[in-house]
């Protein structure tokens, strides 16, 4: 008994090692994690791109399934058995035969049905690169969200760093009796503020992780190494291109694509119902007089019902205008899309320049002479004050501008329908 229970305990321990490890491994990301590195690891992880594709496995086999003929059908009967039945010379008491019937159509509908079949395969084909596109894009704005709240991180550590000065610089005014206790106050309150924003800022970051490990297909608990990125600065393509580029690559033009053949194929299915279907049956039969013999059969359905034919040609027709239409308005949603995508990079990196060239080092001379003016008795606590929360209004401002022009970026390859490499 005490053998079984340690041979038990054993196989539990391991079960569990190998399931943490089998975790581990899922769960692994390159450290430093980069940019690049997300849409790779999201494809691979999530499951919205599985799923995508299965179904696009499964549709790809309706074309065989819908092109096939019915099924044979074999029938065993007994076509005459009489009431009153005497003893015949060979024996034979009854008609009976035995068959295999096939039904085949006079028009190409098998054809046809098959070609609508495969507009569906494609147009499952087509949106499964629509999804993993979404999957990349929801990875790396997550990704620039955290890598914005980690930079802020530090931001509010040099805040309060400089905050610190100011309260240093007031409590010496004060002690040499050049200053008030209430610039004493003041600049306490300053670092009260953005202790408590800095507090706020760690339930922030961990819902990024959070964010994430979930847009990348890992646990949500899991760690989020050290991120890296650098905003591309450079500069888009031309109008020219990145409207090739879209109307060659953007998935949602195939979906609308696929759903015109599709509509063009059940135009054809309907009129083909207006030709019949055949029938073809052959077999042995044995009657109760002549014994045994062949037998073949064939047969014709009438299309007679003319009403309905004619409302299902007009409703797939009303189908192919609806679809046309439609592939219309995706054409033009995208090609403006793709334009307005274009501007916004090209406005968020005219931002970050005037951010980093003149903006900020206005900002940091302007804090820096305020504070060094108050330090040596010139000056009021309120003028460094405002003068230090316009320089960390610029310093957050910058900060989220980088993020903004990442995600400017991953919006443009998305309304171009590609993934672009990022430098690092």
């Amino acid at each position: 008994m005490s053998c079984q229970f340690h041979i038990r305990s054993f196989i539990t321990v391991l079960v569990v090692i190998c399931v943490a490890e089998s975790a581990m491994a899922d769960s692994a990301v390159p450290d430093p994690l980069r940019l690049n590195d997300v849409a790779a690891i999201a494809l691979d992880n999530r499951v919205e791109v599985a799923a995508a594709k299965a179904r696009a496995e499964a549709l790809a086999q309706r074309p065989a399934i819908v092109s096939a003929l019915e099924d044979p059908m074999i029938s065993a009967a007994i076509d005459h058995y009489p009431y009153e039945n005497p003893m015949m010379e060979s024996g034979r008491r009854y008609n009976k035969s035995f068959t295999i019937e096939q039904k085949f159509p006079l028009s190409g509908i098998r054809g046809h049905r098959k070609e609508a079949a495969r507009a569906d395969a494609e147009r499952a084909k087509a949106l499964t690169a629509a999804t993993k596109l979404d999957v990349v894009l929801d990875a790396q704005r997550n990704f620039l969200m955290l890598h914005e709240r980690r930079r802020m991180k530090g931001i509010i550590e040099e805040q309060i760093s400089l905050a610190r000065q100011l309260v240093s610089a007031a409590a010496n005014r004060y002690a040499s009796g050049a200053g008030v206790q209430a610039d004493v106050l003041r600049s306490e309150v300053e670092v009260a503020r953005l202790l408590a924003e800095q507090q706020s800022l760690v339930a922030q970051i961990r819902a990024a992780e959070v964010m994430l490990n979930v847009s990348l297909g890992r646990p949500a608990q899991a760690t989020i190494p050290t991120l890296q990125y650098q905003p591309n600065r450079a500069e888009p393509a031309t109008e020219a291109n990145v409207l090739d580029r879209a109307s060659s690559s953007r998935p949602e033009l195939g979906v609308g694509a696929a759903e015109v053949e599709r509509a063009k194929a059940e135009v054809e299915v309907m009129r083909s119902m207006y030709k019949p279907m055949a029938m073809v049956r052959i077999g042995q039969a044995t009657t109760m007089a002549e014994g045994a013999g062949a037998m073949f059969m064939v047969g014709v359905s009438i299309p007679l019902w003319r009403g309905s034919l004619d409302a299902g040609v007009s409703e797939a027709q009303a189908m192919q205008r609806m679809a046309d239409a439609d592939l219309e308005a995706m054409q033009r949603m995208v090609l403006g899309e793709v334009l307005a995508a274009r501007e916004k990079v090209n406005a968020v990196r005219a931002q970050l320049h005037a951010l980093e060239s003149e903006v900020l080092p206005r900002s940091l001379v302007a804090t820096d002479s305020a504070l060094a003016g108050y330090a040596s008795g010139k000056g009021s606590l309120v003028a460094v004050i405002e003068s230090a929360r316009a320089l960390w209004g610029v310093q957050a401002e910058l900060i989220m501008v980088e993020s903004s022009l990442g995600e400017a970026w991953a919006r443009l390859d998305r309304a171009m329908g590609t993934v672009q490499e990022y430098k690092q």
